[in-house]
């Protein structure tokens, strides 16, 4: 493998929750959005770095102050009922679709190798404002079953024109190394970042997985108003300015 693996604050192979939860840049980086905000509002550690071969060539400081490599952050979140599970997030993908390929594969070793067998990938589909929609897509038809009994809606017409990049193969290729791998898409006016959409989208996470997340009972603008105080401000997009861009219809 040339993906590097940073353990870090104590933690080590074999000792992680068996569902993460993945998010990258996109559609109105919703689910980006609505995981960083669970790392802020939630008790979180994070676990690793991923160093792979591919990513911008953009070392940054880190919550240190130190430099750091362009990495993949993976955190382990425990909410109020003990409920524990993972989050990775990112700030790209390679440029290549061959080393897209390739990073896709060594992320899924890595879970295979650390006993997770659970991968849900946060999507964002650009859908007009009134609509709000939010599903799931699986890779296999056991896993399907298994989402359906917990009251997940799972479409099996959709995505109608595919998906591409990093997060679509992670999405499905679950059932290549023995593991559950799914997609869930929420609809999103597309802006940069959609923090209502990522308000949805954490909602309906938490009825269908029992997450136990900190979030309001009586429909109030609260978590909104967490979610744009945690969303970033607008800056200069430095990584944009080294990749192309990847069109996707959902990823």
């Amino acid at each position: 493998m040339t993906m590097l693996t940073e353990w870090r604050n104590g933690h080590e192979s074999k000792s992680l929750p068996s569902t993460v939860f993945v998010a990258f840049p996109g559609v109105g980086n919703v689910g980006k959005v609505a995981l960083t905000s669970v790392r802020n509002i939630e008790s979180t550690v994070e676990v690793a770095r991923l160093h792979p071969v591919g990513l911008p060539p953009l070392a940054e400081l880190d919550e240190d102050g130190l430099l750091s490599p362009p990495h993949y952050s993976l955190a382990s979140t425990t909410t109020s009922n003990g409920t524990s599970f993972l989050t990775l997030i990112g700030k790209g993908q390679p440029n290549e679709p061959g080393q897209q390929s390739s990073l896709a594969r060594e992320m899924m070793e890595f879970f295979q190798s650390n006993g997770i067998n659970q991968i849900i990938v946060l999507a964002g589909l650009i859908s007009k404002p009134e609509d709000k929609l939010i599903f799931a897509v699986a890779s296999s038809s056991s896993h399907r079953i298994d989402l359906e009994a917990m009251g997940v809606d799972v479409r099996r017409d959709e995505p109608k024109n595919g998906a591409i990049g990093l997060a679509a193969l992670l999405a499905s290729m679950g059932p290549l190394y023995d593991l559950n791998s799914a997609c869930i898409i929420t609809s999103s006016v597309g802006n940069s970042e959609d923090t209502m959409g990522a308000q949805r989208k954490l909602e309906r996470l938490n009825d269908w997985f029992d997450l136990g997340l900190t979030l309001p009972n009586d429909g109030s603008d609260w978590l909104k108003e967490r979610l744009n105080a945690l969303a970033p401000g607008p800056k200069e997009d430095l990584v944009k300015e080294l990749t192309s861009s990847h069109d996707a219809f959902y990823m």
